[in-house]
């Protein structure tokens, strides 16, 4: 009984993955860094996924169609997973959430 007692223990001293990446992504630096990760795959259902993440983190998307001017219906049906957002909405959000696209070679 007692190594179950240790083993709650240890579990509710844990940080849940969400609760951790969500704290990670208010800072820019860090949500710049998942964002490009999130781009080197194929599928631009996954960095929906993490914009979304990101969005959700620093402000979430009241405060987001507050300073894109965008209603939040528009930004969950963009950053859904059959978004397709234009190059300006893409900009736009993430100049609200304090980022910006780049590119690089390769």
């Amino acid at each position: 009984m007692e190594g179950l007692a240790a083993k709650e223990a240890a579990m509710s001293n844990m940080v849940k993955h969400d609760d951790w990446l969500f704290e990670r992504l208010k800072d820019a630096e860090f949500a710049a860094h998942y964002l490009n990760a999130a781009q080197d795959d194929d599928d631009p259902q996954t960095y929906l996924t993490a914009l979304r993440h990101v969005v959700e983190a620093r402000g979430g998307m009241a405060t987001l169609a507050q300073k894109t001017q965008l209603s939040r219906e528009t930004l969950y049906r963009t950053l859904s997973v059959r978004g397709n957002p234009t190059m300006k909405t893409l900009n736009a959000i993430l100049k609200a959430v304090g980022l910006r696209m780049g590119v690089s070679a390769h």
